[in-house]
């Protein structure tokens, strides 16, 4: 088992900080604009609590701006509260779940909503200009979850292609790597 408030904290402060002027701006997520990420952000943050009580959701499609509430900046942060305090009960990681339509052991799901925090946190904080640290021991957790997808499963469902980083470098660089992610994304 891990802690996921303190990668939740830290995605719930850039989701705080992000601006009206923000919400338009492309992401390293090419499909998704920053309010279009924020929704998928939102959904998954219920999906994963749901995952961690045994109770899935259905039809949480995410990833639509028009679907953001207006007062994102408070309800985002409030899930991923929730989020991180369902993940502390010891039965969330026992036995089976599901999330996003896909029946999983529940220390994978617990693996994997860390995963979408990390990923979806640097990516709202790097389309809006703001820091975004982890932790590295919850950054190690990432790295073993995003180095077991194989290159066969790397076709833009879950992630897309690797994109090369040294393997000196910073491990969320190598995280983002894997996940097909370019570390040096930027707004030009």
């Amino acid at each position: 088992m891990f802690d996921l408030t303190p990668a939740a904290d830290r995605l719930a402060g850039v989701v705080r900080g992000v601006t009206d002027r923000d919400l338009k701006a492309p992401t390293p997520c090419p499909e998704y604009a920053v309010a279009d990420l924020l929704d998928h952000v939102h959904g998954l943050a219920l999906a994963f609590t749901m995952a961690a009580r045994k109770t899935p959701v259905t039809g949480s499609g995410t990833g639509d701006a028009a679907r953001l509430p207006l007062d994102f900046r408070e309800s985002i942060p409030a899930r991923l509260t929730e989020l991180a305090q369902a993940w502390r009960a010891p039965e969330a990681w026992e036995g089976m779940t599901a999330a996003g339509g896909v029946d999983l052991p529940g220390e994978v799901a617990a693996a994997v909503a860390l995963d979408e925090i990390v990923l979806h946190g640097w990516d709202l904080a790097r389309a809006t200009g703001q820091d975004f640290e982890v932790e590295e021991d919850l950054l190690q957790v990432v790295h073993g979850f995003v180095s077991s997808i194989g290159p066969d499963d790397r076709d833009g469902s879950l992630f897309g292609a690797a994109v090369e980083v040294d393997s000196t470098a910073p491990v969320l660089d190598r995280v983002l790597g894997l996940s097909g992610r370019d570390p040096k994304w930027s707004l030009g």
